[in-house]
């Protein structure tokens, strides 16, 4: 909104031609984003309270587990709305909504938080959310609405770009959007899945928005990205300004959310940030920097459907419990070491993804 408003009065107050700069936007999104956090997240959780919007721990009867979360019980939930609120207002204020792919985000933002929104409030209501089913069948929708709409927009986004080869790319023609819809289902679910210990999502969340600002930029710079041998991708360095105020909004959340968590983002957060985060790298044409960015994200999943895999098949389960962090607090780590030494992790996995940009 500023950049329509202000930049025409760049030719009359040139210190405003500042606001054309992405940079200069996407610095001032994690600013305001950040800061929006922390100011209406008292207001926030009192009015969650009001509500009795408050977690009960559901370990699917595993005792031992149930026992080291019992403190977690009437904690307020679903401060994802908040995180998503703040990434939209300073959306509203610092990108240019001239751009497509800003429309898309919102989009997958909007629709997957009312996905998870809905999941919420049946959980409080009834300690019950959706059907595995239902939720699934409205994540594949979103997942192929959002493929057909980027086909239709342009053809050429049906060609994958692949790490590690300069010009390796695969063309998928029509199956591109299933394509999609199996990122954006994948990515929202496995940062649901990883969504179990405070604040081990969201920092995770945002050191991934910080490789896709970086990659987000690089895509939408001719020069960058002819020089990077990466697709370049008209607009996109916009998706910069969305990734920044997702990484202002979710430190800003994480001053709350870590341990001990005094607030919790619930599914309304994690299906819609990670379903944003799958997007924008659909967008850029990075899909399999984001398997190797949210390393973290693929070990929780990949964890999930092992363990169910096991159960099925050898009637034996390969871990102590699922996901992989509940696995680590069974054998003995303190919740505090396990979300610090699995944000390490992440951090690793992020500048090995940047350096595969040279990697080819």
């Amino acid at each position: 909104m500023f950049y329509h408003l202000i930049y025409p009065l760049s030719k009359y107050i040139s210190v405003l031609n500042v606001v054309h700069y992405t940079t200069f936007r996407a610095a001032s999104a994690f600013v305001m984003s950040f800061l929006l956090i922390i100011i209406f997240w008292p207001m926030v959780v009192r009015r969650l309270k009001n509500l009795k919007i408050e977690e009960r721990v559901d370990m699917y009867g595993h005792i031992h587990l149930e026992a080291l979360h019992e403190d977690k019980k009437g904690t307020p939930t679903m401060g994802g709305i908040l995180v998503a609120a703040s990434v939209f207002i300073s959306l509203l204020f610092w990108a240019r909504w001239d751009n497509v792919f800003i429309w898309y985000s919102v989009f997958v933002i909007v629709s997957l938080g009312l996905v998870g929104l809905k999941d919420d409030l049946l959980k409080i209501k009834f300690g019950k959310g959706m059907k595995r089913g239902e939720k699934l069948l409205f994540q594949i929708i979103i997942g192929l609405c959002l493929g057909a709409a980027l086909f239709l927009y342009r053809s050429s986004f049906s060609i994958l770009s692949v790490p590690f080869f300069k010009k390796l790319v695969i063309n998928l023609g029509f199956f591109y959007i299933f394509w999609v819809a199996l990122v954006i289902i994948s990515t929202s679910n496995a940062v649901n899945f990883t969504d179990g210990l405070d604040g081990l999502a969201i920092g995770v969340i945002v050191i991934n928005s910080f490789v896709f600002a970086v990659l987000s930029y690089i895509a939408g710079h001719v020069k960058f990205s002819a020089y990077l041998f990466i697709p370049y991708i008209r607009g996109a360095g916009e998706l910069s300004v969305l990734c920044s105020s997702i990484a202002g909004a979710g430190l800003g959340f994480l001053w709350f959310n870590s341990y001990p968590a005094q607030i919790f983002m619930g599914d309304v957060g994690a299906l819609s940030l990670g379903g944003a985060i799958g997007a924008i790298a659909v967008f850029v044409k990075q899909e399999f920097i984001l398997v190797i960015a949210g390393g973290i994200f693929v070990i929780e999943a990949l964890s999930v459907l092992l363990q169910i895999f096991s159960v099925r098949i050898f009637k034996k389960k390969m871990l102590k419990a699922a996901p992989f962090h509940h696995h680590l607090q069974l054998l003995g780590w303190p919740e505090s070491k396990i979300v610090i030494r699995l944000w390490i992790v992440a951090v690793i996995f992020a500048v090995f993804a940047i350096m595969t940009l040279k990697l080819r």
